[in-house]
């Protein structure tokens, strides 16, 4: 019996696929071999507990509970229908198989982002681990083995992918030291590594002009492409609540630099403490432009529900 971790993001992620009553979801848990009574909680926060419970118990194969608990969801999509629905009031609504799936296609993504892959049947399986024979994966939306058009797509995908490059590292094989990523500095480091075999001038403490009486320093500044990126490591929620406010002083430190047009702020959060993702993206992205300079901010959260 094996026992993994599972993210909060993929718990997450598997309680908004599941559907129906307290009663029923309770028994599915209990068959798909999740320990312990049902939490006493509302339902998503229910299941995504319950499921992290079982990623904490080291006499549980949190894997096969994972498999079994997304095989009916994963397996088994709704009948077919026209592209568009009517009801009995005349209301058009969307099409179910293609709302199951955009779900499916997120759930999949999500699990490859953190270094799992799920196989017709009720197997998932860690990326990088010998791979059934007898049936083809479920894959997401990222097309593996093609080189990135544009630095942006390169960009995304190494920083969404964050989490999963992080596994090897942190489940090490016969003995080896495993690799923690507890801080900003860690992150800088893998990210760091994952760029340098495709871009070759890549400055780290880049410094920058004060701003309001401070001075600060650049993670890093790809001068090629006069864009910088910004790492954050949400601690606690506390942390989470001023992560905001510390990337809105970091640009205007930024954009007073003459390199930097382009800013890319990685939040990596993998507990969840952003309460609300969607809207920290959308008050920070788009252009900042002053007199002093202007910067186009891009934002990307990592291990959030967004």
């Amino acid at each position: 019996m094996s026992n993994v971790r599972l993210p909060v993001a993929v718990c997450a992620a598997v309680a908004e696929v599941l559907n129906g009553s307290h009663d029923s979801l309770n028994a599915l848990f209990e068959t798909a071999g999740a320990p312990g009574p049902p939490p006493d909680l509302a339902h998503q926060t229910k299941w995504k507990t319950w499921l992290q419970r079982a990623g904490n118990d080291p006499e549980v194969n949190s894997l096969k509970v994972l498999g079994n608990l997304i095989e009916e969801f994963m397996d088994l999509p709704p009948s077919s229908s026209s592209d568009s629905l009517s009801n009995v009031h005349g209301i058009e609504t969307r099409d179910p198989v293609e709302e199951y799936n955009k779900r499916k296609e997120r759930l999949v993504n999500v699990l490859e982002e953190h270094g799992f892959r799920y196989f017709r049947g009720g197997r998932v399986i860690q990326i990088g681990q010998a791979e059934p024979i007898d049936v083809e994966p479920i894959r997401g939306s990222e097309i593996e083995g093609r080189k990135p058009s544009s630095l942006e797509e390169l960009l995304r995908i190494i920083i969404r992918g964050l989490p999963r490059a992080m596994q090897p590292l942190i489940h090490r094989r016969k003995g080896a030291q495993p690799l923690v990523f507890a801080s900003e500095y860690d992150i800088q480091d893998l990210l760091h590594a994952l760029l340098r075999p495709w871009i070759s001038d890549i400055r780290p403490e880049e410094f920058c002009p004060s701003y309001a009486g401070s001075n600060t320093r650049m993670d890093f500044l790809l001068p090629a492409h006069n864009l910088v990126i910004e790492t954050k490591r949400v601690r606690n929620k506390n942390h989470a609540s001023k992560v905001g406010d510390e990337l809105i002083i970091d640009i205007e430190h930024y954009r007073k630099h003459k390199n930097a047009n382009h800013l890319w702020c990685v939040i990596y959060d993998p507990d969840l403490y952003i309460s609300n993702p969607e809207g920290m993206v959308s008050d920070l992205e788009g252009e900042r432009v002053t007199p002093e300079g202007c910067i186009s901010v891009r934002v990307v959260i990592v291990g959030a529900s967004a």
